[in-house]
């Protein structure tokens, strides 16, 4: 695994010894070197870096106005900093340690001594990066539908009250469209659950396609989808959901399905220059649906508020 040590310290033969140290060492595979905070910002930045050694007093950008530079940015506050001082009062340390520091070594250093520091800091490191990782696997299966891997129901109706507010606040409208695959009972009981599932996820797929990055896509439940389409006002809502209706028509499946055509009921609800509620918005999108359901399928009605 790749491991990168950066070094920031205006002295060269501080750098160099740094190097040398850990030259013999397996603990980096590589080592990176900046004069001063600048040049070492710009190296963390173009770099994937586990580890910060940076010396506190250097010309222009010091160690401390380093560290502010870095807590103002939140994907590198966390970035762990050894800080390199020559200081032998208290006050300095502690004022590296308040500004972000994970550790300080005092000059003149002992190569042992920074080698054990920074393997136990490299390990903490490890550890915090597989507990982020653990951590953001049980973000994403708590708000995913682990079949299609859309936002799940409950993620739906966070991300709809924010998206809902932030229309509001902006003046902007807000579309809502739920679709239904028709006859998707009949699939099943056809064609088997595994059928169903294809039929699912190549419908998840669709809607994934059709959508800007900034729309949301959701699972509602059995064969129900919504999506959420922030700044849509209802007549490109519209558009989208008949554009996706069509597409799924000229969906093709495998055998057993090679014969059979998918086709998608869509309803279509927006907020536009009126304050309302996600409860307002799901009844006035499931009421569309129903009224596109009972007046023959595969197609789509709307309502506007």
């Amino acid at each position: 695994m790749k491991r990168t040590l950066l070094i920031i310290d205006d002295s060269k033969a501080i750098r160099t010894q740094v190097t040398q140290i850990f030259a013999d060492s397996s603990l980096f595979t590589e080592i990176l070197q900046a004069a001063d905070g600048i040049e070492g910002f710009k190296l963390l930045v173009n770099n994937n870096v586990d580890l910060i050694l940076c010396d506190i007093e250097m010309p222009g950008i010091d160690g401390l106005k380093f560290l502010a530079m870095l807590q103002s940015r939140e994907d590198l506050k966390k970035k762990p900093v050894i800080m390199l001082t020559s200081h032998k009062d208290i006050n300095t340390k502690v004022r590296g340690l308040e500004s972000g520091a994970s550790d300080y070594i005092t000059k003149p250093f002992e190569p042992s001594e920074m080698v054990a520091r920074l393997r136990v800091h490299m390990q903490i490191k490890i550890l915090q990066d597989e507990l982020r990782r653990s951590n953001q696997l049980l973000l994403e299966l708590a708000q995913t539908d682990p079949l299609t891997r859309l936002c799940n129901r409950r993620h739906l109706y966070e991300k709809l009250e924010v998206e809902i507010n932030r229309c509001i606040r902006g003046g902007n409208p807000i579309a809502l469209i739920m679709a239904d695959i028709d006859h998707f009972k009949r699939i099943n009981d056809q064609y088997g659950h595994q059928a169903g599932d294809e039929a699912l996820l190549r419908v998840s797929d669709l809607l994934l396609e059709e959508l800007r990055t900034y729309d949301l896509a959701a699972r509602y439940g059995g064969e129900e989808f919504c999506l959420v389409l922030p700044e849509t006002d209802l007549n490109a809502a519209i558009e989208v959901a008949e554009r996706i209706r069509h597409k799924a028509e000229l969906m093709k499946f495998a055998a057993p399905m090679n014969e059979e055509t998918l086709t998608i009921s869509f309803g279509v609800a927006t907020f536009e220059d009126k304050e309302g509620t996600i409860d307002e918005l799901i009844r006035l999108a499931d009421d569309a649906l129903y009224l596109a359901k009972n007046s023959g399928r595969n197609q789509v009605q709307s309502m506007n508020n």
